[in-house]
């Protein structure tokens, strides 16, 4: 994951980080970090949550279901079926990143999906 990091400027590579250690702090011991889909992942028991830097914004990937949930939170942002986009010229919504990480764990743990 930190390779990934690494191939991007040092401010997007801060804005990565962040977004990393926001997902960390919710995770439960365990969860391995992975590179899946040539994205940074976070996996327990299954794929919890993915997330990408791109040109203008930092793509997080939680799934349709996590999406619905926030959908409230998340409107002011664009999105497709699993994902939604966070611009650069914006804040990073990390306490959002957190809720909706802790909610797919909870979906995972309970097997919701």
């Amino acid at each position: 994951m930190e390779e990934y990091i690494n191939t991007f400027p040092e401010a997007t590579q801060k804005i990565l980080r962040e977004v990393r250690d926001a997902i960390r702090s919710v995770v439960p011991e365990g969860t391995q970090e992975i590179m899946s889909y040539e994205m940074p992942t976070f996996k327990y028991q299954k794929n919890l949550v993915h997330f990408a830097a791109w040109n203008n914004h930092i793509g997080f990937y939680p799934g349709p279901r996590a999406l619905t949930e926030f959908s409230e939170r998340l409107n002011s942002f664009e999105g497709a079926k699993g994902s939604v986009k966070f611009p650069y010229h914006l804040p990073m919504p990390l306490d959002l990143i957190k809720d909706i990480t802790r909610y797919r764990v909870e979906e995972v743990t309970k097997k919701i999906v």
